[in-house]
């Protein structure tokens, strides 16, 4: 039995699904446009140039045609691709005005409607490039049109009435209101959805990080007990194993790993305390990072790593050395080693006057871009048995202390892990 598979079609992006409401207003206006001369020939007679009139319509349909047929592409729609596309309706209806009076068109306020889109979607500098644009077209259609008499007000022997000037004065000013205020209020908008989304973002990072605390803790409770067992036992097993060194020198590197469980649970409980939480330590970022290595070695004694310190003119800064980045930078690096194998991790640093960054290079195969992206938003791993706790917990972490982590594929392969952080003022040692 074969089952066909259908490939669901990307969604599109928000210019993208602009273009497609454009499209359609675009279908209904040049209809009605079409309608009402259609009207005014066989009813008012208007006296116009039919063949350039319909050739103007029929190439608007057809551009719209290929505008459906492009929406089907698989490249998202940019915001200079929709700006082209506003560009080319006020070009279709600045011949059209052209060819039906110009300025003494009723219809010549039509040009606000992709004036105000433009505000609402656009970039302001877009913006003001398409206005500039309707009030040029506006203009000499003042002057330059082929007159229909029916259409009433028209220009007058003497030069411009009243009437057109009056209605060229409020055009300008209603496209200077709706170019400001209307795309000052859709940017409020924007970015009030946009704060709202990433509130909710951080409220769910904060519950999942908040239920993984709360596990953590009682976890730590419960491991005192066998530590302390595993403990005992490995030194009576070392006391009754002197004589074999082989034996012994593997029971006291247990011993050691059970011990740095025990120190490791402690400064759990112990960095709870929250004098600790608000008063956090401060260290030089060299002296910091050489102090996470050194653990890592520990918890590591097989990892081979290369570390270039860096010849930076600029004194070296301090940062907030918070247990919790401490532990934050230790899974970067298990990470790395575990991605790299018997390979070497490279690690590399430098800074400026406002931040410190570290870069760790692993020669493992990458990682899929679409998963990077989303590593640190949820539990999301790369390795084949991983939860993805570590890379979301070293996020959050490193997130909280006002840094950020990006994950990139190097050139010359592997996996470029880049850490940054934000630095102190200088202190005196």
């Amino acid at each position: 039995m074969h089952e066909t598979l259908h490939t669901q079609p990307l969604p599109l992006s928000t210019p993208g699904r602009n273009l497609m409401r454009l499209t359609l207003v675009r279908g209904i206006t040049w209809t009605g446009f079409l309608g009402g001369i259609i009207f005014g020939l066989e009813v008012v007679n208007f006296q116009l140039n039919i063949v350039a009139v319909f050739s103007v319509i029929f190439a608007m349909a057809m551009i719209n045609l290929l505008t459906w047929w492009r929406l089907n592409w698989p490249r998202p729609v940019a915001d200079i691709e929709y700006l082209l596309h506003l560009l080319v309706d006020v070009i279709g209806l600045s011949l059209l005005f052209y060819l039906t009076g110009g300025a003494n068109n009723p219809f010549i306020s039509y040009f606000l409607v992709p004036l105000t889109i433009s505000a609402a979607t656009l970039p302001w500098r877009f913006t003001w490039i398409l206005a500039s644009y309707i009030l040029a077209s506006y203009t000499l259609l003042m002057f330059f049109h082929h007159p229909v008499p029916q259409l009433g007000q028209h220009q007058e022997a003497e030069g411009l009435s009243l009437h057109i000037l009056g209605m060229w004065a409020n055009f300008i000013l209603s496209t200077g209101l709706i170019t400001v205020f209307v795309y000052k209020m859709a940017q409020s908008l924007r970015n009030r959805d946009a704060d709202l989304s990433q509130t909710r973002e951080q409220a769910l990072r904060d519950e999942q990080i908040m239920a993984v605390a709360t596990q953590a803790a009682g976890t730590a409770h419960e491991l005192g007990t066998p530590l302390s067992t595993l403990a005992v036992i490995l030194k009576e097993m070392s006391n009754e194993h002197q004589n074999n060194p082989e034996l012994l020198a593997d029971l006291q590197l247990l011993r050691h790993q059970v011990d740095t469980c025990k120190v490791t649970l402690q400064s759990l409980v112990s960095n709870a305390d929250r004098s600790r939480l608000l008063n956090p330590e401060t260290k030089p970022i060299k002296d910091f990072l050489k102090d996470v290595l050194e653990h890592w070695e520990v918890l590591r004694p097989d990892v081979r790593y290369c570390i270039d310190w860096p010849d930076i003119d600029l004194p070296e800064p301090w940062i907030l050395a918070d247990i919790t980045l401490q532990q934050a930078l230790i899974n970067l690096l298990n990470n790395a080693a575990d991605a790299s194998g018997k390979k070497p991790v490279t690690i590399s640093m430098e800074w400026s006057a406002v931040e410190a960054q570290i870069e760790i290079h692993d020669q493992g195969p990458g990682i899929p871009m679409e998963i990077a992206e989303r590593l640190g938003q949820t539990f999301i791993s790369t390795k084949s048995k991983g939860l993805g706790l570590g890379l979301f917990l070293t996020h959050a972490t490193i997130n909280r202390l006002g840094g950020a982590v990006r994950l990139y594929n190097h050139s010359q392969g592997g996996t470029l892990t880049e850490v940054r952080l934000p630095v102190l003022a200088n202190q005196a040692t």
